[in-house]
């Protein structure tokens, strides 16, 4: 990692704005899954209809997306020896998500 990647700072702007959208995303989930605790596995259509809904319709991709920029902005983005900056190098192992087979 590049030395300059070792310590970032951000504005307490940028932490509220943040953790603001943690919070809610978080908060909003708990909520969700504790509505239908008791129920589940009989309501567990429900239950996944509604976690896709409140996904789609609060934006929460794009929520996710503007953590991201705000988080990443602060890096220096150098390409190293191998062709990567150092976020490339530290996600390249990390599995996505795929379709089952």
């Amino acid at each position: 990692m590049l030395e300059t990647n070792k310590t970032l700072c951000y504005s307490g702007d940028e932490l509220v704005e943040v953790l603001k959208e943690i919070e809610y995303i978080l908060i909003s989930l708990h909520k969700l899954g504790a509505h239908y605790a008791e129920t589940l596995p009989s309501s567990y259509l429900e239950y996944a209809d509604e976690t896709t809904k409140f996904i789609d319709d609060n934006n929460i991709s794009e929520k996710l997306a503007n953590i991201r920029k705000i988080l990443s902005s602060k890096f220096d983005n150098s390409l190293g020896v191998d062709d990567q900056d150092d976020l490339e190098r530290a996600f390249e192992k990390l599995e996505y998500w795929k379709p089952r087979k």
